[in-house]
């Protein structure tokens, strides 16, 4: 029996040799918590057996297990039998594209692989670059120079290089280290050289690209998800990066024939803000990224643009320049760090049509920086390749040769079609969301995953025609607001989303802490003062935990940059000048007159905040809550997003209901368990307040009974007021859930608003 889904509580879980542990059973003892809270399914991290020590869980192992650091198989059945008895169901999140192999020996496959070659029972389950090599090996970058092969040594049937082992083929272990090496299906280089003999995700080496689009090896790393569903243990499951795969809608076809038709499935499939999901994919829909994006963007005010961007450029930027920016991101990403995936490309395309041009490279990452999304060879984006195709050689004629043989390749050839599409969305990734998004310092709570930072926020248009057509097409998709690769948590955002009402206030005190506190770029200041403010505490005390996350985060986020600084060439003068900066603010004064100013702003940022939840959860679509997400969070990006949620707490707010997220979150899941004739199947219609501050209210109705409408750009109305606004409820009479107050027809905006910035109201039957 599938338990049908109405929404859903994301947990990371964690063994215990991470660090602090979260195990099924952790979980099984939240259950009476999340049915209270109102969620119908616990949604799992990956649970399959992962890499020691792994904090997430999508370095898999082995895919044929259930992860013994969590629970093991048996604490997998214990707690979808307690979720069952509580009329509950889990989620689980698999991770088709890539297993891990920093350690080789906890990959039986890998290992295998590497002791026997291409003779190996597992050498077709991953794409391996057999024709890299001149003598048909393996080529691993594990070394930190070519010269490290010299210090090989061999112990017990195993090549060895401090914590390094790696098995050695039968009969080959006899000699020195070096000598062994030269026998091994597998060469050793110097990671820098920029050469991976396999397909990886993006450019992380040490997960292994595996190829479903073999029936054997979809079947084997399958089966026991299969399990799991067969035996009622879960009712669906949300994939990782199906676009990394060589044919994402055959996997996807495949399984849902494994799976069945009531599964529940979801794509973690970063769309385009233009693109719209394939229809023909067998799936609920998206992992929510695109709800993400229009849920916040329509609390950003669009009149803070102009100042915000004069903001950025008075540190030298061109803002008008960021798309020719991102045009050499792309390029340098496909020509630099995904050098190996290129040349490969390149191999396959000539082998398909048996010419090459010295400009074919270039070609190839020029053509990428014309194509918006992660791949567009899905049926719906059948136009995009060919109209790239003439952009790029309208703006580079000389490219025009180059470019016929790649359409001739990828017309005749499979290969070169897929490794095209698998590079383009690797492309993106490294160029827009590992380093753009660490660098576009306008308003920093756009820069998010599956968003366009360009675009100043949504307008409700958008926002209500985006939301009757998923409530049309795809009125099971997920909706979410964070997520575990959110680059900043859902309030974090919400704060930051507010200075784009108050762009001459954020100026003001941004120019008198340059002075105090001068940051050593102004470009990657005015990225992280953004940063510091979304997180600071309202009390402004600096903990010794809030100076390490800002110091971990700022790490990260000026190596992700790579303006100054990065992860293979790290600065470390820059760097110590960034984190001498950062202890400045912390313990100067500055940090009082942050307190000052988050103060000032929290009541606006807590309405958009809340405004932003209710949204989330009552929009077309099947709600996630984050774990811990339903009190205030000030989480960034991983592994900040990670830390250990503190559960005693939340269950005595939701005992109380006196926290305003809290009451907002169980009210909203409550009543769509209660009412899915409106929320899973009730479709949805704007509703258009009339009247002086008409703008500030966001509404729309859901099925016959239901009425949302939300409070925005509370800063310009605290000066205003709402006047004359009224917002038009249809016929009959409401009860708002959240603070029990009756309404109908007409009603003034003062009234619907006078005890939260939010309503949900519920039609009173006689």
């Amino acid at each position: 029996m599938v338990f049908p889904v109405s929404a859903t509580y994301r947990l990371q879980l964690r063994g215990a040799s991470s660090g602090f542990a979260f195990t099924f059973a952790d979980a099984e003892n939240l259950l009476d918590y999340l049915d209270d809270l109102g969620v119908s399914h616990l949604y799992l991290s990956p649970i399959l057996s992962a890499a020691k020590g792994s904090t997430h869980g999508y370095d898999v192992t082995d895919p044929t297990t259930v992860s013994e650091d969590l629970g093991g198989p048996d604490g997998l059945a214990r707690l979808a039998a307690a979720a069952r008895n509580r009329g509950m169901g889990l989620i689980v999140d698999v991770v088709p594209n890539h297993v891990g192999i920093d350690d080789p020996q906890q990959n039986a496959w890998w290992w295998d692989v590497l002791r026997h070659g291409p003779d190996s029972q597992f050498a077709s389950y991953f794409d391996i670059d057999w024709a890299l090599d001149e003598s048909g090996r393996i080529v691993l970058p594990l070394l930190g120079s070519d010269d490290d092969v010299a210090d090989l040594s061999v112990e017990q049937d195993m090549l060895r290089l401090g914590d390094l082992a790696l098995p050695v083929a039968p009969g080959t272990g006899d000699g020195t280290g070096p000598e062994v090496h030269e026998r091994q299906h597998y060469r050793l280089v110097g990671w820098r050289r920029g050469v991976v003999g396999y397909r990886r995700f993006f450019s992380i080496t040490s997960l292994a690209g595996l190829r479903q689009e073999d029936r054997a090896v979809f079947d084997a790393s399958h089966a026991e998800v299969a399990r799991w569903v067969r035996e009622g243990l879960v009712d669906g499951v949300r994939i990782d990066h199906p676009d990394g795969l060589a044919d994402p809608a055959g996997y996807l076809g495949w399984l849902r024939e494994l799976l069945g038709p009531e599964a529940w499935i979801v794509i973690e499939k970063i769309l385009g803000v233009d693109e719209a999901l394939e229809p023909t994919l067998p799936v609920a829909g998206t992992t929510g990224y695109d709800v993400l994006r229009e849920v916040g963007g329509v609390f950003v005010d669009p009149d803070g643009a102009d100042a915000l961007t004069a903001l950025v450029e008075s540190t030298g930027v061109d803002y008008a320049a960021m798309p020719k920016l991102l045009k050499e991101l792309k390029i340098h990403a496909a020509t630099d760090t995904l050098a190996s995936e290129l040349a490969r490309l390149r191999r396959s395309i000539v082998a398909a049509v048996g010419a090459d041009d010295a400009l074919l490279p270039e070609a190839v990452s020029a053509l990428l920086t014309h194509i918006d999304v992660y791949r567009c060879d899905y049926r719906g984006l059948s136009a995009m390749l060919p109209a790239a195709l003439a952009e790029t050689q309208a703006e580079r004629p000389e490219l025009g040769p180059a470019l016929a043989i790649l359409a001739a390749a990828v017309s005749a050839s499979a290969e070169p079609a897929t490794r095209l599409q698998q590079l383009c969305g690797a492309v993106t990734a490294k160029a827009v969301e590992d380093c753009l998004f660490y660098r576009d310092a306008r308003l920093v709570s756009l820069n998010e995953v599956g968003g366009e930072p360009h675009r100043f926020g949504v307008g409700v248009a958008e926002f209500h025609q985006s939301a009757a057509t998923r409530a049309r097409l795809w009125p099971a998709a997920m909706t979410t607001l964070t997520t575990h690769d959110t680059k900043r948590g859902e309030d974090v955002r919400a704060r930051i989303g507010v200075l784009s009402q108050v762009p001459s206030l954020w100026t003001e005190f941004l120019a008198r802490w340059e002075i105090q506190a001068p940051s050593p770029d102004p470009a990657t200041g005015q990225f992280l003062w953004q940063n510091i403010f979304g997180v600071w505490p309202m009390s402004g005390a600096v903990t010794e935990t809030l100076r390490e996350r800002l110091h971990s985060y700022a790490e990260k986020a000026i190596r992700e940059a790579a303006w100054h600084t990065s992860w293979n060439d790290p600065d470390s003068e820059f760097e110590d000048a960034v984190h001498r900066w950062l202890d400045t603010v912390l313990d100067g004064p500055v940090a009082h007159e942050l307190t000052q100013l988050v103060g000032q702003l929290h009541p606006h940022a807590a309405s958009d905040a809340l405004g932003q939840k209710l949204l989330a959860l009552t929009v077309p679509g099947i709600p996630d809550v984050y774990q811990g997400t339903e009190l205030w969070d000030d989480s960034l990006v991983d592994p900040d997003n990670r830390r250990e949620v503190d559960y005693a707490a939340r269950r005595t707010a939701l005992k109380a209901l006196q926290h305003p997220k809290i009451r907002v979150v169980t009210t909203a899941l409550r009543l769509r368990r209660a009412r899915p004739d409106c929320f899973e199947h009730g479709d949805y219609a704007a509703i258009l307040a009339v009247g002086q501050a008409s703008d500030h209210i966001v509404a729309f109705r859901r099925g016959p009974d239901i009425v949302v409408a939300v409070t925005r750009w509370t800063m310009r109305l605290a000066e205003t007021g709402w006047g004359d606004t009224v917002l038009p409820l249809p016929e009959g009479s409401w009860t708002d859930r959240l603070s029990g107050a009756m309404s109908s027809g007409p009603t003034a905006a003062a009234q619907l608003f006078a005890d939260l910035p939010v309503v949900l109201l519920e039609r009173d039957h006689a």
